[in-house]
């Protein structure tokens, strides 16, 4: 698939900018940082709504600015969708009229999406004649989603699609982004700054902090990196994907992964189905010798990797390896001197809490 190259250098006094990304062009995106950190800025920029002095912006060869060469390539001409924080829907339109506002200027064969497809995709075929007005903000959300998939872009970026919904409406909406992840071949740059809601949408990660890129790469090695944890905080951990293997009598579902097995509350979900697990280090407890009358169901051999600090005073970050999967545990500077943790010690990892993420 075509990769996305973005480069720019900004210095604005209190804020600065300095990167240079060369990100995939298939699957998700993550631009992950704190408030400041830059995320919203490149989005801008990659999407020509921002126009800096020196930039670099690029789809495969196709060249969308490139100062040196007198290049800049209008927004309206990149071919992009953009879903902003607010849904921003037309009021005085049906849900229907909104999602036929962009697809109605293309051409028919440049149509990549069908209306209805789009709007079951969403599940907001129920909706399309109703006011913006009577809509959940959640559901005006997956209709501005839907208008902006019917304007058939080649790359989808969503800055913060889920920051102006409360919890219980970004629990509805995010179903809906992972059947985009799964079903549409379209690539997407997704900005957030939720820690759990890019382990369960994201493919490849990158950790913005005031401006600069302290790491980019795929999710789940990005995400078990000792060096960025105190940038994820008490979100800290890994995700792991897992293949559901069996139901079994007492409610338990077995999900394997490449160290061995986790057992879960039972999904409702077909034997072979693929899960995300999102693991936190504050879920992971560690043990010199297999614990024994334990209400804690997933024990698993492991070894320490590495030691870092947590950014919490206290308390360290150790790294495992459960075969060859990575976990993350937090446990007091005291523990680790306490039990001689260091890299190559062999230990139990008690997995308190998984979290099923898709």
């Amino acid at each position: 698939m075509t990769p996305i190259s973005l480069a720019c250098r900004i210095d604005r006094g209190a804020f600065k900018l300095d990167v240079d990304l060369a990100l995939p062009g298939r699957g998700v995106t993550a631009l992950f940082g704190h408030s400041g950190s830059g995320k919203t800025t490149l989005l801008r920029v990659l999407a020509g709504l921002e126009r800096v002095a020196g930039a670099r912006v690029a789809l495969g060869d196709e060249v969308w600015q490139d100062d040196a060469r007198k290049v800049f390539v209008p927004t309206h001409e990149r071919g992009i969708g953009y879903v902003f924080q607010e849904a921003s829907l037309f009021p005085h339109l049906s849900v229907r009229a909104n999602l036929e506002f962009g697809r109605k200027r293309l051409k028919p064969a440049e149509r990549r999406f069908d209306l209805m497809a789009v709007a079951e995709l969403l599940g907001i075929e129920r909706l399309l004649d109703a006011s913006p007005a009577t809509l959940s903000g959640g559901e005006r959300q997956r209709a501005a989603i839907a208008r902006t998939l019917l304007a058939s872009p080649r790359l989808l970026l969503m800055d913060e699609p889920l920051a102006a919904l409360d919890m219980r409406r970004k629990l509805e909406i995010l179903p809906y982004l992972e059947r985009l992840h799964d079903e549409l071949a379209l690539p997407v740059v997704y900005v957030s700054h939720a820690a759990d809601e890019v382990a369960r949408l994201a493919d490849h990660l990158v950790v913005l902090e005031e401006g600069r890129v302290l790491a980019s790469g795929p999710l789940a090695a990005t995400l078990a990196r000792l060096d960025l944890a105190a940038n994820f905080q008490d979100d800290a951990g890994v995700m792991i994907e897992t293949t559901l293997q069996a139901h079994d009598a007492d409610g338990l579902s077995h999900l394997a992964f490449a160290g061995g097995v986790l057992l879960v509350g039972q999904r409702n979900a077909a034997v072979g189905t693929r899960v995300r697990c999102r693991i936190h280090a504050r879920d992971v407890s560690l043990a010199l010798e297999r614990p024994r009358g334990s209400s804690i169901t997933n024990i698993l051999p492991a070894r320490v990797d590495a030691v870092g600090p947590s950014g919490t005073p206290g308390q360290v970050l150790v790294r495992l390896l459960v075969g060859d999967t990575a976990l993350l545990a937090r446990i007091t500077e005291r523990s680790r001197r306490e039990l001689a943790i260091a890299p190559g010690c062999a230990v139990w990892a008690q997995v308190k809490a998984v979290a099923l993420l898709a």
